[in-house]
């Protein structure tokens, strides 16, 4: 049931989001599509609500639940810059708005980028790390909770892979090709 839910949540997700931008682009009501857009949050509480209910009724802990509570952190961690992301697309493929801002390519400003994208990534895990402690806690010592601590060191996993990644390109800043900058001094000439 809980496997079933979850993916009904993301279906639920993506035409959500695609409701919010016909209403903002199409049908010209950016109002409702914003309300449309505003409705997300109440699939991830739907979901916890959910799962609760669930482990509440005497459900052994299992990798369902921690995957509802996995789903829920990325949800709040990535959802706002995917929605910010698919609306910048749209606007731009279909109705002639601006092009998409495009991540810086080098030296310390695609650190600081990385740094920001790690943040969202962490926010994510930490959510969804916080989720199951809470249903760790909520099922107690009468239950079996491996599966959910589990999933708490795959959340672990992330937070590393993403402090690795943005460390890397603080500690070793990604330069412009020398080519370019030759080619430019040839053309001043």
């Amino acid at each position: 049931m809980i496997v079933g839910l979850i993916i009904a949540c993301e279906v639920a997700f993506w035409v959500l989001l695609a409701l919010g931008l016909t209403f903002r682009y199409v049908l010209k009501m950016p109002r409702t599509g914003l309300a449309l857009l505003l409705c997300e949050p109440l699939l991830e509480i739907a979901l916890l609500v959910i799962t609760a209910m669930d482990l509440r009724d005497g459900a052994e802990p299992s990798w369902h639940h921690g995957v509802a509570a996995v789903y829920i952190g990325f949800t709040v961690g990535l959802g706002h810059s995917t929605i910010r992301w698919a609306d910048a697309w749209v606007s731009h493929r279909f109705f002639d708005g601006p092009p998409p801002v495009k991540p810086p390519k080098y030296g310390m400003p695609r650190a600081l980028h990385e740094w920001k994208v790690a943040a969202r990534w962490i926010l994510a895990a930490l959510v969804a790390a916080g989720l199951l402690q809470a249903a760790i806690w909520y099922v107690g010592d009468t239950g079996e909770t491996g599966s959910l601590r589990s999933w708490q060191s795959r959340m672990l996993f992330v937070i590393g892979i993403n402090v690795i990644i943005a460390g890397a390109y603080t500690v070793f800043p990604k330069r412009a090709p020398v080519v370019a900058e030759k080619e430019s001094e040839e053309v001043g000439r």
